[in-house]
Order: C-alpha cells, then sequence, then structure tokens
C-alpha cells in the first residue's frame, strides 16, 4: 500500500478544486433547523419528516425510470437547497420534489433517457399538472441558478474510491462503489446528514465500512486524506457514527419503509358510470389457477381499476438487499 504521492496529481487536484466549490452547494443551515424543528402537522412548513419521505420517494422513482444515483443525489442536492431558502407549504411539496429530479434528469441523463413530465406525473400519482411542473421549473432555477451539476457527497465518494482502488492496486478488498452508493442514498434520506459537507460524508462512509473490514492499511489512506483535507478527527468521528446509526437503522426490521401501494387507472365520470352499471351484467369467471393470467380477461372488469402495478417508492430498499450494506449490519436484522 503506498500514500497519496502514488496517487494521480490531477485526481488529488480534482478533489482540492471540489472542496473549494463545495459550499456553494450546501442548503442554508438556518433552514435546515427551521425544518428540523417543524412539526409534521404544522401546515404552514415543511417538516423533517415531510421532506425525509419524499426524498424516498424520488428514490423509488429514480429507480423506476432507471435514473443513475447521480441523478438522485442531484434532485436530493436541489431539494435541501431550494426548501432552506424559501418558505414552502407541505401541500407544493410533491410537486417540488418531482420538479427536482426532473431537472436532475435533464441536467444527467441522456435526453432519449428522461421520462415526459407527464409520464412522471402519471407515474409519481401526483395531483399537479405539466402546466404546473413547468411554472414551479422555472421558480427552482431561477432561485438556485441552476447552471451546472453540484459537488456532492458523491463527487466526492467516487473521487476517494478512484484514489484507493489505485492505492491498493487488488491487494486490499474494497466495498464496491454500488455498496457505497447505495449507503449514501440511505443517509441522504435523512436530514441530518444535509449538514455534513458532501467531503467529509463520503470519507465518513468509507471509513465507516473500512471500520468493518478492520483494514489498517485501508484506514492509514483514509487518515492520510482526512489531513491532505484538512478534515478533523472530531468531526469525521461524529459523522462516521451517524452513518453507522443510519445503516443500523436501515438494515432493521423496524425501520419504516414506505407502504406497498397500487398505481390506479383514472378515468372519467362517464367510463366510470359505464362500468358500474354494466358490472352485473358480467357473468361470473371461474377461478384463475394461481401462477397463470387469462389474457382475455379485461383489467377494466375491476371495479378499483388497479393496473396491478406497483408503486414506484414501495420498496427503495432494495438496495439493502445483498452485499449493498455492510455484513455487520445486515446480521443485526436477524
Amino acid at each position: 500500500m503506498r500514500d497519496l504521492q502514488a496517487v494521480d496529481s490531477l485526481l488529488l487536484k480534482e478533489l482540492k478544486s471540489c472542496c473549494a466549490k463545495e459550499c456553494n452547494f450546501l442548503p442554508r443551515e438556518a433552514g435546515l433547523k427551521l425544518m428540523e424543528s417543524t412539526s409534521a402537522e404544522n401546515r404552514s412548513g415543511v417538516s423533517g419528516k415531510c421532506r425525509d419521505s419524499r426524498v424516498e420517494e424520488l428514490w423509488g422513482l429514480t429507480s423506476f425510470f432507471g435514473y443513475s444515483t447521480q441523478t438522485f443525489v442531484q434532485a436530493v442536492s436541489l431539494l435541501d437547497r431550494f426548501l432552506t431558502i424559501m418558505k414552502v407549504q407541505p401541500k407544493h411539496l410533491p410537486c417540488i420534489g418531482v420538479c427536482c429530479l426532473h431537472i436532475a434528469a435533464k441536467m444527467v441523463e441522456e435526453e432519449s433517457n428522461v421520462s415526459p413530465t407527464h409520464e412522471l406525473i402519471r407515474i409519481s400519482q401526483s395531483k399537479f399538472t405539466v402546466s404546473d411542473l413547468c411554472r414551479m421549473e422555472k421558480i427552482i432555477s431561477e432561485k438556485l441558478s441552476v447552471q451546472c451539476e453540484a459537488v456532492t457527497a458523491l463527487t466526492f465518494l467516487h473521487l476517494y474510491y478512484s484514489a484507493f482502488a489505485s492505492l491498493s492496486a487488488g491487494r486490499e478488498e474494497i466495498p464496491s462503489i454500488g455498496s457505497l452508493e447505495a449507503q449514501l442514498k440511505a443517509c441522504l434520506c435523512r436530514l441530518v446528514f444535509s449538514k455534513a459537507k458532501p467531503s467529509v460524508l463520503a470519507l465518513s462512509l468509507i471509513a465507516q465500512g473500512f471500520d468493518t473490514l478492520q483494514s489498517v492499511a485501508l484506514l492509514k489512506i483514509v487518515q492520510q486524506l482526512q489531513r491532505y483535507l484538512k478534515i478533523s478527527n472530531s468531526e469525521l468521528l461524529h459523522w462516521k457514527q451517524l452513518v453507522a446509526k443510519c445503516m443500523t437503522e436501515y438494515c432493521s426490521s423496524e425501520c419504516n419503509k414506505p407502504d406497498n401501494k397500487k398505481l390506479l387507472w383514472i378515468v372519467s365520470k362517464k367510463t366510470a358510470q359505464t362500468l358500474q352499471s354494466s358490472h352485473y351484467s358480467v357473468p361470473a369467471l371461474p377461478t384463475i389457477p394461481e401462477g397463470s393470467w387469462d389474457e382475455s380477461e379485461s383489467e377494466d372488469s375491476c371495479e378499483d381499476m388497479s393496473c396491478g402495478e406497483d408503486s414506484p417508492w414501495g420498496s427503495p430498499g432494495s438496495d439493502g438487499e445483498g452485499t449493498f450494506f455492510p455484513s455487520a449490519f445486515v446480521k443485526s436484522r436477524k
């Protein structure tokens, strides 16, 4: 294992550059404290619990549309920064959240992969219109001066990972970038992590993972990066402990995941009346054997108009399965 002198000088330069810019993309601390102190029952302001639920839904939408982790992280950055500079009513939060995801997708994803606005609204089961989304997008873009991608914890996570990958050169087993990204997404679903500097949060995630591996060589590199970026021991320890707590809670069976819901077909009153009046004239159908599907049966014959499609945020914890989270935390679930 070599020291940081063996790391590509351009990578170290990029680290320094990102550190210099990260404060420009932090949410306002006063706004974060206000959300923390706002109760979930308050209708004149967004609470931390309300914000966290919205971020979990954005995670689900990100997975549903096949967007990258970068899109999700950028969306959360936009959401937090907007909520901490504007007084927002909870009823407007769904529109703001979906709008932040749409802006982030257009910044990060290939144009052909960006979902149309009407499709995004339909899948998110939102009650606002395309014109509402466009107006909100204009407001957010103007208030945040959205011109380029924000420097986020994911930015540093990739830079750190590149440094560790080059230094270990296969001699030390390190967590996959996919597992680290999954843990970052779980952390971002907690408002408290919006207070951390991106460079510190990313290093805390890596350091916590290396603690579970008990690798002295890797932890030595963490210390070198810590000194290089002038991160204090107390600051790193504080966020490492919060990361460990978050991972334990997320992997716990007591963790409150969003409910599995069904997307419902939206039909006109005329169609609904027609279906209602013809309901009794439909002959009884034989029971469909389990595991099969009778293509001749119409979904429209169902009174609740369920399309049988899971809500995109029904299982945002799919990243928490397998090797995405440290084995020490996964074992604690059993």
